[in-house]
């Protein structure tokens, strides 16, 4: 078994340590704008300006079992979709507000199609529900507000409550997590209390604002199993690093435990639909940092942004399929698998996974070397090796590189696998060492 204990969480989150691969889904009335999730506070603009996206709402394409199947056929065994994100907009049937999808051209609850389409498909669901809320009449204008620039900004918080809106958040969840079965995640966004920019009275918004401690309690009531992020303020079951990656396992800083972590990357720069952007990532480095968070004991939660029609663009499609080909052949390397035993040190351009039942060592290739893989430490401890895509021998000697050549590698914990001079087709070739 796995040496390496992590923190307790309150949620269940063997299954999601187990899984490691999921998808993340914005998706709302800023598709339809195309340029960034955060269009409405990026561009300042007024109800009035944003209010055209709601009239015109109808994702007349949207298939929500074809999403499912793409996430599935890409190796993803979990996803997590807005219900409603920082503009306030609904994708579901809330009877505590009027601004939501079944009053616009859609006609229904979006929502409610995603979590029966998923389910369909042998995933599990979650909700990703933003503690922001720009539409919101009791929601403080503040420096990330759309109206912060307005020159009557104070003014307009003049009877704002917060605490009117915690209770609204508080209602909404409460429909989320009773309407819709059983949700296994619950992803809040984001909290801000420590920054401090723009006008003196501005002030940024955290767990005293969110009422945290009653909303994340009121989770725990409905549903007692369901993992929940810590961006409400309030330690739970998961670490959410977003677009960076880790180079160690995740730990508390306060009390240097390791934690249960989940790495939020998208396909390019946007979490939302952006029609225009080009920094869409390699085929290589999607797959390597599947394997790098992994490695260091994490889940990957990779995000799709669909179009203000319904569907995942060509860019995406593309990009999940690149999943699709490697977990097709190397799932086995990242399903129950985590960090490396510490003995186990991976060698220059090459990453470890292990199995939790510590039987099996995983070897992934980021650079394909000439004849020889030298793994030090490793001899004596492993009794078969195989390519994880084929399952084709590889054989190995220990101690020294067998070689005639001057100055051949000898090393007395020295592990040899000779390779076959042709690299396989694998954008990342995984070697299976079983261990003794």
């Amino acid at each position: 078994m796995s040496s390496y204990v992590t923190k307790k969480t309150p949620g269940n989150t063997a299954w999601f340590t187990h899984d490691r691969f999921g998808m993340f889904i914005h998706w709302g009335l800023y598709a339809m704008a195309a340029r960034h999730e955060w269009v409405k506070s990026n561009e300042c603009m007024t109800e009035a300006q944003y209010q055209r996206y709601f009239k015109f709402f109808d994702p007349d394409l949207y298939e929500p079992r074809k999403w499912a199947a793409m996430a599935r056929a890409a190796g993803m065994k979990y996803a997590v979709m807005t219900a409603k994100h920082h503009d306030g907009f609904c994708m579901f049937d809330s009877a505590y507000t009027d601004y939501k999808c079944t009053n616009t051209p859609a006609g229904r609850d979006l929502l409610r199609e995603y979590v029966e389409a998923f389910r369909a498909e042998g995933l599990k669901v979650g909700f990703y529900y933003s503690l922001l809320d720009w539409h919101h009449p009791d929601f403080t204008i503040d420096m990330l507000h759309p109206r912060r620039k307005d020159p009557q900004a104070r003014q307009l918080n003049q009877g704002r409550d917060m605490k009117r809106y915690s209770a609204y958040m508080r209602d909404q969840v409460r429909e989320l997590l009773t309407n819709y079965g059983t949700i296994d995640i619950l992803w809040f966004d984001f909290s801000y209390s420590e920054n401090q920019f723009g006008e003196p009275w501005m002030k940024g918004k955290g767990k005293q604002d969110w009422e945290s401690e009653k909303l994340i309690a009121l989770a725990r009531e409905l549903q007692p199993e369901i993992i929940i992020d810590n961006r409400a303020e309030i330690d739970q079951d998961l670490w959410t690093p977003e677009q960076y990656q880790p180079k160690s396992w995740v730990k508390h800083p306060e009390t240097g435990e390791l934690v249960t972590w989940e790495a939020c990357q998208t396909f390019s720069g946007s979490w939302g639909y952006y029609r225009d952007e080009m920094s869409w990532k390699s085929p290589e480095m999607l797959i390597r940092m599947l394997i790098e968070t992994v490695s260091l004991g994490g889940n990957l939660l990779m995000n799709v942004g669909p179009t203000a029609r319904g569907y995942f663009d060509h860019r995406a499609c593309k990009a999940l399929e690149v999943y699709g080909q490697w977990m097709a052949y190397n799932s086995r390397s990242i399903y129950g698998c985590t960090m490396a035993e510490p003995e186990f040190k991976a060698p220059a351009d090459c990453r470890f996974t292990q199995s939790q039942d510590g039987s099996r060592l995983y070897v992934h290739l980021f650079s394909y070397p000439y004849a020889y893989l030298k793994l030090p430490g490793l001899a004596g401890k492993v009794e078969y090796a195989q390519f994880l895509e084929d399952g084709s021998e590889l054989t190995f000697t220990e101690g020294m590189v067998e070689h005639f050549s001057l100055g051949a590698t000898r090393q007395e914990d020295l592990l040899v696998i000779n390779l076959p001079a042709v690299k396989p087709q694998s954008l990342v070739p995984v070697i299976e060492l079983f261990l003794k």
